[in-house]
């Protein structure tokens, strides 16, 4: 191919706009050389694209992500265990010959729930929609969920119980341009989608740029200059303290009565919640002066365009859903959601974050947002897969239980992954590990060897953004398109392609069609009811550069702005729902020892697992290595110097990596960043604790304790002697 292509990064939710220009000499031929054969220079150049997210901007990640296309470690083969135990190149046909055979005999022996499916929010939303309709139709397997429940569950559990739907910003971000206050709980935006930091400017211009986040990262210093205010409470402790801010705005009035009222129930009991958490309360639990806590509420109460943004730093926690729900109910309380130049939302982190959680990876899920369990929703998605309702498996079970039932009695004796590398982004890594390990068959499909490919019986290799076509769903919920700008290696195949063949193998006689096109026009038709319903989108109109928010039935022109007029219940009311702190949701340090609680999250130059970002030369070169953040005064107490290699360990792990000093988090926190694998990865150390409502795991704070190496090996010692060395 030798045209530009515009598209968008392989990246983040925001989904900045790109344009792809093939390099002078890339040709089909260099594009199929072998991955060993030294053709690894980019073959394409990036340009930003100017379009109402990015305005043109790309961040590191995006301006760099080219150089993926023709990476050295590219995998440009088929790969399958031999009986060396090592992995060796095979053909497609043996591969997938393998793998069909193995999950007969397995579903045979076992039954069809033997067999699960872990997909991925990086998958095109035809990719997604075609792995659900694999797992119930050619497997036959209700086990399916998705690297998304690590991500948004909590948001999405809080959203559809709050709303009635789930759509992370059920507004165009442009409208964050004309906020006067901003409020961003939890997120750290200037690094994690850098582009996005432009729409903050009004709100700083203003000074009501609001950041709560444990540590002072790049996104809290955008505060500074009279630009706003950072907060920054104990780890754990966002719920206290918005419960705080909403004791505040019913105790001074600030409540919009008329709003509460007309569009929402369930206010007197969210008002008998919260009567015990006044400021000073909550400054004893949050650290938060109460004076502060007060200032903030009449700030988000004064009037003016004001907007509250969520994001995994106050939802991925075992009381996640409660504290997202908490964050509603101060916006409903402020009647903002559904307000002219106000409102609430969340910000999805992976690329198709939003449509991946919309068409049928999600356990409990049919295309359109549909519930499994509904019978209208089953017998109107298998009316359009042409099958008895009654063929359709019932719910499965989250990411985090189908996890534990990796290889035991009665559990999943062989697993599929897609679009995610459980080894790293799982919670408790060496119990996943463990679980891998035990399986009768892994097959991993990805770009290259990751973390989790390494440990697989089957590698398939497959397509990356650039090489293929779709559409994706962005954080606004507007559905966009991905266009292919390069010819793939010949060796390397598109998931839907692998799809329909492994179901024609397994005799499976339903369409799963490879035109990524002719997908998406089913995934319209399954959609079409739904709360995410796309009838009304086409290939046609995304290729014209319309806007496409959904839901957008046949015959309308979508919907940019949520709730406007009424929201997703059947009476159109919002819930106000209460919650409370539950003191044992999540173990806290013991007083008086050297615990100390972990925090983890992104750097800018990384990408969730860092299986991408970490073979780009650039990005490695900056951040080559996880480093221990830790402030001095605790580093002093603990015997720790600036670049000391330290152990930080608990019960379920030992992470070994270099302590960097830092006045930018609390004395008593360390941060670790989980981009990183093997004795680096930060999840060794975090619990496998499920939100009840989400199932969504404690990834923010666990009780850790760091020591210098020395000190480790020394302490070691003395508890293997008796002798105190």
């Amino acid at each position: 191919m030798t045209h530009p292509a515009d598209t968008h990064c392989p990246y983040c939710a925001l989904q900045c706009a790109m344009t792809l220009t093939p390099t002078t000499g890339t040709t089909d031929a260099a594009a199929n050389a072998a991955p060993d054969a030294h053709v690894h220079s980019a073959p394409v150049t990036v340009e930003g694209r100017d379009f109402p997210t990015n305005r043109g901007g790309l961040c590191k990640k995006g301006w760099t992500s080219a150089e993926l296309l023709r990476s050295p470690s590219r995998l440009g083969a088929p790969l399958v265990r031999g009986a060396d135990g090592a992995l060796h190149e095979a053909s497609w046909d043996e591969a997938l010959d393998l793998i069909a055979t193995s999950l007969r005999g397995i579903r045979s022996e076992y039954g069809a729930d033997a067999v699960g499916v872990f997909g991925g929010g990086g998958l095109t939303n035809e990719k997604s929609y075609l792995l659900g309709k694999f797992a119930r139709l050619a497997l036959g397997t209700s086990r399916i969920d998705y690297n998304g429940r690590y991500c948004m569950s909590s948001a999405a559990a809080a959203g559809n119980r709050a709303f009635g739907v789930d759509r992370g910003l059920p507004f165009p971000l442009e409208d964050l341009d004309g906020a006067e206050t901003i409020l961003l709980l939890g997120t750290n935006v200037a690094e994690t989608m850098p582009p996005f930091i432009g729409h903050l400017a009004g709100a700083q211009a203003a000074g009501g740029l609001v950041v709560v986040d444990p540590r002072r990262t790049a996104t809290a210093r955008l505060t500074d200059d009279g630009k706003g205010l950072h907060l920054q409470p104990a780890p754990g402790t966002d719920l206290p303290l918005l419960l705080g801010l909403i004791h505040v705005v019913i105790a001074e009035r600030l409540v919009d009565v008329d709003y509460v009222e007309s569009r929402t129930v369930g206010f007197d009991r969210v008002r008998r919640s919260v009567a015990a958490w006044w400021p000073e309360r909550v400054q004893s639990v949050t650290g938060v002066a109460a004076l502060t806590i007060r200032r903030l509420a009449r700030r988000l109460a004064a009037g003016g365009t004001t907007y509250l943004l969520t994001g995994r730093g106050v939802e991925q926690h075992v009381d996640g859903t409660d504290t997202a729900t908490a964050a509603i109910n101060l916006a409903l309380l402020l009647g903002l959601p559904g307000r002219a130049g106000s409102g609430y939302g969340t910000l999805t982190g992976q690329g198709n974050g939003q449509g991946g959680r919309e068409h049928g990876q999600k356990c409990d899920q049919l295309p359109g947002y549909r519930k499994i369990v509904d019978p209208e929703a089953r017998a109107h998605v298998a009316g359009v897969w042409g099958v008895d309702p009654a063929d359709l498996p019932g719910p499965g079970v989250p990411a985090i239980e189908l996890l534990k039932l990796l290889g035991v009695d009665g559990g999943v004796r062989a697993l599929m992954v897609h679009g995610s590398n459980l080894v790293v982004s799982s919670p408790n890594v060496r119990e996943v590990r463990e679980g891998l390990g035990r399986l009768d068959l892994l097959v991993v499909c990805d770009f290259f060897l990751s973390e989790t490919a390494a440990l697989a019986d089957v590698v398939l290799p497959i397509t990356q953004w650039a090489e293929e076509e779709g559409t994706m769903t962005s954080l606004e919920g507007r559905v966009i398109r991905r266009r292919r700008a390069v010819t793939p290696p010949a060796g390397v195949r598109d998931e839907l392609w692998i799809l329909h063949e492994l179901a024609e193998r397994l005799g499976c006689t339903a369409a799963f069609d490879t035109d990524p096109e002719q997908v998406f026009e089913e995934l319209r038709l399954a959609s079409e009811g739904g709360l995410a319903d796309y009838s009304g989108i086409d290939y046609a109109m995304l290729d014209r550069g319309d806007a496409a928010y959904w839901p957008f039935p046949r015959d309308s022109g979508g919907t940019p702005r949520l709730f406007a007029d009424r929201f997703a219940h059947a009476d159109g009311l919002a819930r106000l729902v209460p919650v409370t702190v539950r003191e044992s949701a999540r173990p806290a340090p013991t007083p008086g020892t050297d615990e100390i609680t972990l925090v983890t999250g992104r750097l800018l130059e990384h990408y969730q697992s860092g299986a991408q970002t970490r073979r780009v030369p650039e990005l490695l070169a900056s951040q080559p290595e996880a480093l221990a953040s830790i402030h001095p005064a605790t580093a002093e107490r603990l015997g720790i110097g600036d670049g000391d290699e330290v152990e930080i360990s608990n019960h379920r792990g030992v992470v070994r990596c270099r302590a960097r000093h830092t006045p930018d988090i609390r004395p008593d926190a360390v941060f670790l960043p989980f981009h990183y694998g093997d004795d680096q990865a930060a999840n060794l150390l975090t619990s496998d604790a499920v939100d009840p409502i989400s199932s969504m795991p404690e990834f923010k704070t666990n009780v850790v304790r760091m020591r210098s190496i020395a000190d480790a090996a020394s302490i070691r010692r003395a508890e293997e002697t008796g002798v105190l060395a």
